[in-house]
């Protein structure tokens, strides 16, 4: 039995106790920020989902703090492994604080007004998301422990951002795994009419906070698309998964001659459409094309059709372990008609934002592609997520956005 007189603060003398079965303390030691529910062995106490709780060994060693939830898989989502260290509003709103004053001293965030304020587990607010598009914020909450913070969130925000507006957008997905309820509004201040500028690398974007896909833009492709634009000049570029167009618009701002860009949204492409109008007069040969990608790509391959650089950006394949395999024959097709699609010595840059299917096996993915393509491949960068994306060490899966530049010979 674990004596919870040992915990020596007032605020956190009697919080209920989750035991973990033996052998199961190591994720937590190492500071994992999840601690699921098959670790559990016993709880002492009757906590209700969304209460502070203590996590002790088998041996009644105390090990972190959390907030419990008893209807999720991630039983636990823990916050401090500091003893003295109680799980208040105090708590939510410096690391909230925290977090913003990291991105407001990142240099490569100098160049844009649209950033990730805060990335969950990696800022130590599991389940916040927080991006700011020229002043207005999206925030998304997707575990109870942060629903239930919402209030000392959002005044954080305002206190240390300053924002013009807080849109709260959920994922109706991650809402169900926690059991909560979904939740949506204007949380403060008067957020745009339709879509807002921002400014990137000198260039603008259209977003639209109130429907756009995640919160309205990919900001963790933002080093990615500086980085392969720098291929692009005088280059015939397709672009496949568009959606708003922004690799296409830093390619024909870099010099390309033709950008072909493909997405499934009609509305995407309106807006990808905008989006290059906002560049003038480039020169660059602009074509939109709303079909299913894998179609399109086996007509264009079928056509003998091929491009100097050919972009794959698809959305996320696979959700969960057991959907990795779907996932790596969706991927290999993928990249296999991709490359089919790329003029001998032109490049291939391609993505994968599926957590789950790492970084090595996204290489091997490409190589099987690149032996049923009959086409060599040579890796000439690896690409990650933005820096206002960080990777806490301790939580390797916030590492989820792998890309690779390749020429296709």
């Amino acid at each position: 039995m674990v004596d919870s007189e040992t915990l020596t603060t007032p605020e956190t003398r009697l919080l209920p106790v989750v035991v973990l079965k033996s052998g199961r303390d190591k994720s937590v030691r190492a500071h994992h920020p999840r601690l699921f529910s098959g670790a559990i062995k016993q709880i002492q106490g009757k906590p209700k989902d969304g209460n502070v709780v203590d996590v002790c060994a088998n041996t009644g060693e105390w090990l972190a703090r959390g907030i419990i939830n008893q209807q999720a898989q991630i039983a636990v989502r823990l916050l401090t492994w500091d003893q003295q260290k109680a799980i208040d509003d105090t708590l939510w709103q410096q690391r909230v604080q925290e977090a913003a004053q990291r991105r407001q001293c990142d240099p490569l965030l100098s160049r844009t007004d649209a950033r990730r304020l805060i990335f969950g587990e990696s800022d130590g607010l599991p389940g916040v998301i927080a991006d700011e598009y020229a002043g207005h914020i999206v925030l998304q909450l997707s575990t109870l422990a942060a629903a239930n913070a919402r209030t000392s969130v959002v005044d954080a925000l305002i206190r240390h951002v300053a924002p013009r507006s807080i849109v709260e957008r959920n994922d109706e997905e991650r809402m169900r795994h926690e059991r909560i309820k979904e939740s949506a509004g204007v949380l403060y201040g008067d957020p745009p009419d339709g879509t807002v500028t921002i400014g990137e690398d000198g260039l603008h974007f259209l977003v639209d906070v109130a429907k756009g896909q995640k919160t309205g833009f990919y900001l963790d492709q933002r080093e990615n698309r500086a980085r392969l634009a720098r291929y692009c000049a005088g280059a015939t570029v397709l672009n496949v998964f568009s959606y708003t167009g922004a690799f296409g618009v830093y390619a024909a701002a870099h010099g390309a001659t033709r950008v072909v860009n493909v997405d499934s949204s009609v509305e995407a492409l309106r807006v990808a459409e905008a989006n290059t109008a906002l560049l003038g007069q480039t020169g660059c040969e602009m074509q939109y094309v709303s079909a299913d990608a894998f179609t399109e790509l086996r007509a264009r391959r079928a056509a003998g059709e091929q491009f100097d650089v050919v972009i794959l950006d698809p959305p996320k394949f696979a959700h969960s372990p057991e959907q990795i395999e779907r996932a790596a024959r969706a991927y290999k097709d993928l990249n296999r008609i991709g490359m089919a699609l790329v003029r001998p010595g032109g490049l291939l840059a391609t993505f994968s934002c599926s957590g789950v299917v790492d970084a090595a096996l996204f290489q091997k993915i490409i190589f099987s592609a690149a032996i049923e393509a009959r086409r060599d491949v040579q890796v000439i960068e690896r690409l990650t997520q933005a820096s206002d994306h960080p990777v806490l060490v301790s939580f390797p899966e916030a590492e989820y956005l792998k890309g690779l530049i390749c020429r296709v010979l």
